[in-house]
This record gives structure tokens, C-alpha cells and sequence, in this order.
């Protein structure tokens, strides 16, 4: 037993040696085969590197094109929008006021001098037509209605005796003499209690009611016209003297647009013709009116007509004096137009960016595309575009933060250069 487990253990060492024993040339030969190969691999690794930098370093260097993250694009504050289409009109350009008829503003004064009593309105309240703004008092107030009341009796009695004189007069028992004197004492104070009457009736007060003994200490200040108080320039306790400015009161919804309308185009504006405008307090909203009346007198500096044109300010929101600038449509047509700050120039030539809808584009990344347009009609902020015949028209256009996307496009053409 001893002998053959000294022969097993010879035998082993034996194939391992004989195993590991191999030519110089093969040992040589694979060390070359290995190294070749891990060349071969590093160099495909390297190739598929190079590859990888040149695809990302040719879609970096598209022309045209800029890559911006979502977060890249809020910091900048692009906007984008559906291309639409909108009317364009050949228009002329015109500006002017809100402004109100004379029959559609009042001053408002006391026919009576008196101190105020009370006001029962601010400015900016809304009246009714006939509503009292103020009671205003004074002695003189009292005084009148006294005279009336006593003037008012008297002629009771004076129409009583001008008809018994009338009646003897006419049966010649009375002499002419006593009949005239009646009927000319009776004529003169029924034209006085008719004065005084219309007197207490301009200020507010029922004449009916002092003939049966009634007397107001105070007289109302009411408004002629239903509207907005546009000012109140009263105290209480102030003294207004008669024809003194107490209240201003204006209709604003039939306030109109007085435009001046230069030389070279008056022979273009029309009545009935349709004016798109935008007032400083609405700058993203367009109103409209039409042409209601053409002036016949020219300003002379500048030389300028007026032309008066209808709107609708039912809500009230349009106020007198506003300064507004329109247009007065000569003409329409419909047609793809975006908003002037969506148009980039470089040179003669224009262009848009829009964005590219591009299914290898990474996430969160947008890429947006420049391109080139031709210009028509420009019209209250908007301009007419014509874009390339084979492009989709449901395409996004950016119509904030244009000229920051080609200011961004021209900086990674730089860095892409060098």
C-alpha cells in the first residue's frame, strides 16, 4: 500500500509539469494575442468614445437650433404660443381721447346762495337722475316762501273782486275806472305768485305744499343726469354762492373716442367704419368703435381733423381723458401673425424660433429651431408672417424671449468655432 501511493503522487507532479511545460513561441505568441486584443478592445472603446463625442458635439453645432433645459427656460422667461391666424388691416394710424358729449357731463350749482347743510355723496358714487348731492340753507330760503304763501292769499282775494267788478262793469253799474284798476292789480299779482312759484320749483321746493303752510329750512342740490360723481368741491358749512361749482357728475357710458385724424388720411375715414384702439389701462386688450361723425373744421397745429366714433362702456370701466391709440380698418384680410417681439432681424432678413418637436430630444430639454420668415402687414402689436410652404402650421412659436434664444444660438456657435 505504502509503494503505490508513492507511485499516484510521482504520476501528478509528472502531468503538471509536463502541463505547464509549453514552448517559448506559444507562450510568446499568446502574450501578443493578448495584448493585440486588449489594444484592439481599447481602441473599439475608444473609437465608440469618439463617436459618441462627435454625434453630441454635431447636434450642439446644428445650425439654427438651441437646446434649453425646462429650468433654463423658466429662468429666461420664454413664452410660446399656437401660430394663428388673425384679420390685418392696410390701417390708419390715429390717436386721441376718451371724452364725453356736453349733454353727457354736469356742473352742478345752486340757482340760491345758501351754506351747506349736508352732502349725501362721495366721489365716485353712482346717481340716479333727481337724486339730492346736498341740502343747502339760508334766510332767503324762508323768506321767499313767506312771500309766496302772502302773495298767494292775496290773489285769492284780488280774483274774487276782479270778477264782482267784471260782473258790475258789464251791467254798467261800476265805472270803467274801479274794473281796470281790479283787473290790472289782479294781473300783477297772479304774474308775481307765478314767478315766485317757478323760483320755488328751480330749487327743489313743492309750491303746493307752502300754499297750504309748509316752509323747508333747506333746499336740495340734485343732479340733472344719471352717472358717476366725478367731484365734490363742498364743505359742510361752506357758504356757496349762486352759480358757485358744488358737483361734477358724468355719464361714462356713452363716452366716445375723439381721434384726430391728420390731412393725407382724411380722405380715407368713413362713417361706420370699424376702429380697433387699446388705452394705457387695458395695453393687452383691444376695443373696438366706429366711426360716427366726421369733423369739418381743420386744427392748425397740427393740421388735423376730429372724428368722433361710438363704443360700448356699459361697465363703466373707460373713463374721460384716457389717451388712446387706434387704428380706422381701410381694409381686412386673414393671415398667420405673430406678436413684433416674436420677430428676430438680423440684416434684411427676419426669423422666428419655434419649437421643434424632436422625439430623440432628451428629457426635460427642449430644442427650439430658428426660422427664416418674410414680413407683411403690421398691425396694433401684431405682425403678418409667411412661413415656408412645407412647415405644419399647428406649430409653437415663441413669442417671448426671442432675441434672448438668438443671442443663446450665436454664443454656442462661438464656443462650437473654437
Amino acid at each position: 500500500m505504502k509503494n503505490i501511493a508513492i507511485v499516484s503522487v510521482a504520476l501528478m507532479t509528472f502531468f503538471m509539469v509536463g502541463c505547464n511545460d509549453k514552448p517559448d513561441s506559444e507562450l510568446g505568441h499568446n502574450e501578443e494575442n493578448t495584448t493585440t486584443e486588449k489594444m484592439e478592445g481599447e481602441g473599439d472603446a475608444h473609437g465608440e468614445h469618439n463617436e459618441e463625442e462627435d454625434g453630441h458635439n454635431e447636434e450642439e453645432g446644428e445650425e439654427g437650433v438651441v437646446m434649453l433645459t425646462n429650468d433654463q427656460i423658466e429662468t429666461v422667461g420664454l413664452e410660446t404660443k399656437l401660430l394663428e391666424k388673425r384679420n390685418l388691416g392696410n390701417n390708419i394710424k390715429v390717436t386721441g381721447r376718451l371724452e364725453l358729449f356736453p349733454q353727457d357731463k354736469a356742473n352742478i350749482s345752486p340757482f340760491m346762495g345758501g351754506n351747506v347743510r349736508s352732502i349725501k355723496v362721495i366721489e365716485g358714487d353712482k346717481v340716479r337722475k333727481g337724486e339730492v348731492l346736498a341740502y343747502l340753507e339760508h334766510p332767503d330760503i324762508i323768506s321767499m316762501q313767506q312771500e309766496y304763501q302772502e302773495k298767494n292769499d292775496e290773489l285769492v282775494f284780488l280774483k274774487q273782486d276782479f270778477e264782482r267788478k267784471k260782473i258790475l262793469f258789464d251791467k254798467g253799474v261800476s265805472s270803467g275806472k274801479e274794473f281796470q284798476m281790479a283787473q290790472s292789480k289782479f294781473r300783477s299779482t297772479t304774474s308775481s305768485v307765478n314767478g315766485l312759484r317757478s323760483k320755488l320749483r328751480l330749487l327743489g321746493i313743492n309750491a303746493s305744499k307752502v300754499e297750504q303752510g309748509e316752509i323747508y329750512s333747506a333746499i336740495p342740490i340734485t343732479t340733472p343726469i344719471s352717472g358717476y360723481v366725478d367731484e365734490v368741491m363742498v364743505s359742510l358749512g361752506d357758504y356757496v354762492a349762486p352759480q358757485s361749482k358744488m358737483f361734477a357728475v358724468s355719464d361714462n357710458s356713452k363716452i366716445h373716442l375723439d381721434l384726430k385724424v391728420y390731412e393725407k388720411d382724411i380722405p380715407k375715414v368713413k362713417e361706420g367704419q370699424k376702429i380697433i384702439f387699446t388705452v394705457a389701462s387695458k395695453p393687452n386688450e383691444l376695443l373696438t368703435a366706429e366711426v360716427h361723425s366726421i369733423g369739418k373744421t381743420f386744427e392748425e397745429d397740427p393740421k388735423a381733423l376730429h372724428v368722433h366714433a361710438d363704443i360700448d362702456n356699459k361697465n363703466g370701466e373707460l373713463l374721460p381723458g384716457m389717451y388712446v391709440e387706434g387704428r380706422i380698418a381701410e381694409g381686412q384680410k386673414s393671415g398667420y401673425a405673430v406678436p413684433e417681439e416674436a420677430i428676430v432681424k438680423e440684416g434684411e432678413q427676419s426669423y422666428i424660433f419655434i419649437v421643434d418637436e424632436d422625439e430623440e430630444t432628451e428629457e426635460n430639454t427642449v430644442k427650439f429651431r430658428r426660422i427664416p420668415v418674410s414680413t407683411g402687414v403690421n398691425d396694433l402689436g401684431f405682425v403678418e408672417i409667411n412661413i415656408p410652404s412645407e412647415m405644419a402650421k399647428n406649430i409653437m412659436v415663441v413669442t417671448v424671449g426671442a432675441y434672448t434664444l438668438s443671442s443663446e444660438m450665436v454664443k454656442g456657435e462661438l464656443e462650437h468655432g473654437h
